[in-house]
């Protein structure tokens, strides 16, 4: 016999006995402990090949993680899906990319790439943009210009200008009287352009500012501005301020009627904004963008596929079927859905293949917690006591079958790089585990609980230095007053194995046959 099911998604809590800053191992967390020893549990991967990355060399990220967890299979994601694309030549077939060579020739203009400058691999990949450079190039394109986004977040934190190197190595050796190429502006992610779920639209609008108008603090070289902002205000890649490259006050590159413009991020979450700044530009109402270029403009993919946003792009995202949303829509499962901001896109949008709409208005209810625009590590408890209050009042009402929350505090904090502040966000999500668990046993209501990928379980690298990326560790997973009977079956499995033993827990021995098999017997 079934119960009713609530799955909780600890982001960002890996799991490992290694101590390199592991503010999971260190938090108080007396939930967290009972279910990964009392209750039946496991450990999961959620990482690389896992979740349809490249390689297992390569760090999972909350959007591959929620399209496993609510679809039950690996596609490929991102990275993998550009490395095909690239290494088959079939992105420079693709309209967008035609589009974009033919308006900057026909125009006379420049073609210019934004983007995150770094190899995290998971918003972005140094290697696709110099590989776009060269084929610019080779397509007698004149004049490219690069507006690069410093990372420190999925990369060390103070490593920006190694990909600078990088990248004006490379343009050196392209630049002759046929070609120019340079950087035009920049600045730190989590400063300009790269906002997301539309959480603080200032960015963009500060990222329009620096890479469209050349409005902001001008600099002879992107070395320049890095170190100088450094030197005067301490700050690591991800939260150095915007800069224009340019020299007499001349800015480098703006972006002008008749130019094109390719956004080369993969990931979607941090793009879709900035997306919008482009396709929308005749509606555009979130801030006064002052100049409006009529350019052709084009995403590395389709950043949202019910918005069709943007409207060209260069690689076709992984067409996702057979979730477990529309699974449990087709047995007349109702289902509820909850996240503060930060993650709300993840339980929704991601969790339902790359779909922004619901499958049905009448069986699925999503419920967001605003997040609060304030660095996460000044208010490590950010939105889960508030999170918590609506899953129990949902939970209580009986309405729901299936129940799933986000708590992002071990991600979103562990992103800072701040320790102490960190083990205060996981002792956040512990605390507030307490009353699900209680909400679950006084309904009698069956709860998994897993996470999507690590960050908060590893803290320092080699160096010393904190460590603000995600990690490769496994992640926990643990079922919770299961239907009598439950046990975790032996062998390996990863976040695409999680459907399946959600609808088990429900009652269900049909899942589809595109799913990977539960974990649980």
């Amino acid at each position: 016999m079934g119960k009713p099911v609530v799955l909780v998604v600890m982001d960002g809590v890996g799991w490992t006995d290694k101590d390199n800053g592991n503010a999971v191992m260190h938090a108080y967390k007396p939930q967290i402990d009972e279910l990964m020893t009392k209750w039946p549990h496991t450990t999961i991967k959620a990482s690389g090949t896992a979740v349809g990355l490249p390689s297992d060399d390569d760090m999972g990220n909350s959007e591959v993680g929620h399209n496993a967890l609510g679809c039950g299979q690996i596609y490929s994601q991102g990275a993998k899906l550009v490395n095909e694309s690239i290494e088959s030549g079939d992105i420079y077939k693709a309209a967008a990319w035609r589009g974009a060579v033919d308006y900057a020739k026909e125009h006379d203009g420049k073609l210019h790439f934004v983007g995150l400058l770094s190899d995290g691999n998971v918003h972005s990949n140094i290697s696709h943009l110099i590989a776009m450079l060269k084929e610019a190039k080779a397509e007698g394109l004149k004049e490219v210009r690069v507006h690069a986004l410093l990372d420190g977040r999925d990369v060390p934190e103070t490593s920006a200008l190694t990909y600078v190197d990088q990248l004006e190595n490379t343009i050196a050796e392209l630049n002759d009287d046929t070609f120019h190429a340079c950087i035009a502006s920049g600045g730190g992610r989590m400063v300009i352009t790269m906002d997301r779920y539309e959480a603080d639209w200032a960015m963009v609008e500060r990222g329009w500012h620096i890479h469209v108008m050349g409005d902001g603090r001008m600099f002879t070289s992107a070395k320049e501005a890095i170190e100088t902002y450094r030197a005067e205000g301490g700050y690591t890649d991800q939260y150095l301020p915007g800069f224009v490259i340019g020299n007499d006050g001349v800015p480098a590159g703006t972006i002008d009627d008749g130019d094109s413009v390719i956004l080369y991020n993969f990931r979607g979450d941090r793009a879709v904004e900035f997306s919008k700044c482009f396709d929308y530009m005749d509606t555009f109402d979130k801030f006064d963008m002052v100049k409006k270029p009529k350019v052709f403009y084009a995403g590395m993919l389709q950043y949202d596929g019910d918005l069709h946003l943007p409207a060209n792009f260069l690689v076709e995202p992984p067409h996702i079927e057979h979730t477990m949303s529309e699974y449990l829509v087709n047995k007349g499962v109702m289902s509820y859905a909850c996240s503060e901001t930060q993650k709300f896109g993840h339980m929704t949008y991601f969790w339902n293949g790359n779909r922004s709409e619901k499958f049905s208005d009448e069986l699925e209810v999503w419920e967001e917690v605003p997040s609060d625009v304030i660095p996460f590590d000044q208010k490590p408890w950010m939105k889960a006591t508030e999170v918590t209050e609506k899953m129990v009042e949902a939970i209580e009402s009986g309405k729901y079958q299936f129940l799933r929350c986000n708590y992002p505090n071990g991600d979103m904090v562990g992103h800072t790089g701040n320790y102490e502040a960190t083990i205060i966000g996981v002792e956040s999500v512990d605390l507030n585990l307490r009353r699900v668990m209680d909400a679950c046993k006084k309904m009698d209501y069956a709860l998994v609980v897993v996470a999507d990928h690590g960050n908060s379980d590893e803290m320092v690298d080699k160096k010393g230095a904190a460590k603000t990326s995600h990690t490769l560790n496994v992640v926990p997973f643990a079922v919770y007053n299961g239907p009598e009977g439950t046990e975790v079956k032996e062998g390996e499995f990863g976040l695409a194995n999680v459907a399946a033993t959600v609808v088990k827990l429900l009652g269900y021995d049909d899942a589809p046959a595109e799913w990977l098999e539960s974990i649980i017997k």
